[in-house]
């Protein structure tokens, strides 16, 4: 067939062609939108999940359901080492720019850009854009101390945006990657918001891990957050992911391509784009199957491999990756750690700071105490792909 019209979209955060079986959490996202921009009080949400399962796309959703309602957005995606509070400056800055434009400007959006002025000094954040008679707002939010701070900037910002009838939504993709004193803040400055009912929300995405981390920083966030889990979907909702698309383009699938496309991907949406894409590429006409898909399977995981795995091994180092070969030796799903240090060779304790590298990293994580999986869906088979013979120092 025609490789110019494959429809699917094998991308980091692309949005696939069909969005399938994400309904409810959509649906919460909107119902908590309205709430919150018309003062009622609304758990902001922090979806949980695994890599590839469409966390980042939810995100992006959300970011377009916001401004459908009239909301400013700050969108940013966490990363290691980084500065919350600079990046936080440099992505509310445009949006109280955006307020301070508007016809009628009150004294709490001009407060609010003073606001901003003085978190930015604090912290030796360089950012253009604001009038140069615009002083930082003496005794707020410049203490240089982001867990006294960043509460006084939102809540600055928020009552600007309440007093012109709008609201503002942040959005945080890849939020494990906060610091312990950034992620206490966050959720201090979101806190604060709540309590006087003032329209700010926030939207963020992690590694499950996630959850535990917040929990750690306050005892409060089950009451603040809303914590839904984004996991692989349904088969009927995988099985219109894969079909919906090629329908449009006048393409069927056998139901025996269509099961065995389910069988090799699990569900997840990322890897039923891969196995869609390159199904597509292997048919010849407008039916795509079982032997299409069999013979895609060699170039789906040959992708993956080369791209979504390869490029997160290339960041372990040996003993890690030797690691993560003993995970991936038990086989699918969670073990305990004491089994994977006995297949790795080693006892708990002297693999226990190795496995924290790991779980900071990303690759791993703790569905429960002394539990261990990863955090990439099908890793086990691709470190077994990658590294065929495995034998711990004791063998």
């Amino acid at each position: 067939m025609d490789k110019a019209r494959n429809p699917y979209a094998p991308g980091a955060g692309t949005p696939p062609p069909t969005l399938a079986g994400r309904d409810e959490i959509l649906s919460r996202a909107t119902l908590a939108l309205e709430r919150v921009k018309s003062g009622r009080p609304e758990k902001s949400f922090v979806a949980v999940g695994l890599r590839g399962v469409g966390k980042t796309v939810i995100m992006n959703q959300a970011h377009q359901l916001a401004e459908q309602q009239g909301y400013s957005v700050a969108y940013m995606e966490a990363y290691d080492g980084i500065s919350l509070a600079s990046e936080l400056a440099k992505k509310l800055r445009p949006l109280l720019i955006k307020l301070s434009k508007r016809e009628q400007i009150g004294d709490l959006a001009k407060k609010a850009m003073r606001t901003l002025r003085g978190f930015a000094s604090a912290f030796n954040v360089s950012i253009s854009g604001f009038d140069v008679s615009i002083s930082p707002e003496e005794g707020s939010a410049d203490t240089g101390d982001i867990a006294a701070d960043l509460p006084d900037l939102f809540f600055s910002i928020a009552e600007a945006a309440k007093s012109q009838g709008t609201a503002i939504a942040i959005i945080i993709d890849e939020m494990q990657y906060l610091s312990e004193d950034d992620m206490d803040a966050l959720i201090m400055a979101v806190h604060r918001c709540n309590q006087r009912l003032l329209p700010l929300m926030l939207f963020g995405a992690g590694l499950p891990q996630l959850r535990g981390k917040m929990g750690n920083a306050k005892s409060y966030v089950e009451r603040l957050f809303d914590f839904p889990t984004v996991d692989a979907l349904e088969a009927s909702a995988a099985a219109r992911a894969i079909e919906e698309p090629a329908h449009a383009e006048g393409v069927v699938y056998e139901a025996d391509a269509l099961l065995e496309i389910l069988n090799q991907t699990q569900c997840y949406p990322y890897f039923l784009q891969e196995w869609g894409h390159a199904s597509w590429n292997e048919a010849s006409d407008n039916k795509i199957t079982a032997e299409n898909v069999q013979k895609a399977t060699g170039s789906a995981l040959q992708r993956l491999d080369d791209s979504f795995f390869r490029v997160r091994l290339d960041r372990m180092t040996p003993t890690e990756k030797k690691y993560m070969r003993a995970l991936a030796e038990l086989g699918p799903g969670s073990h305990r750690s004491g089994e994977v240090a006995a297949t790795y060779g080693a006892a708990v304790a002297s693999v226990a700071p190795m496995r924290s590298s790991l779980i900071a990293k990303g690759m791993i994580y703790s569905p429960a105490h002394g539990d261990t999986a990863f955090t990439v869906p099908l890793f086990d088979d691709f470190m077994k792909r990658e590294i065929p013979e495995f034998k711990t120092d004791s063998r």
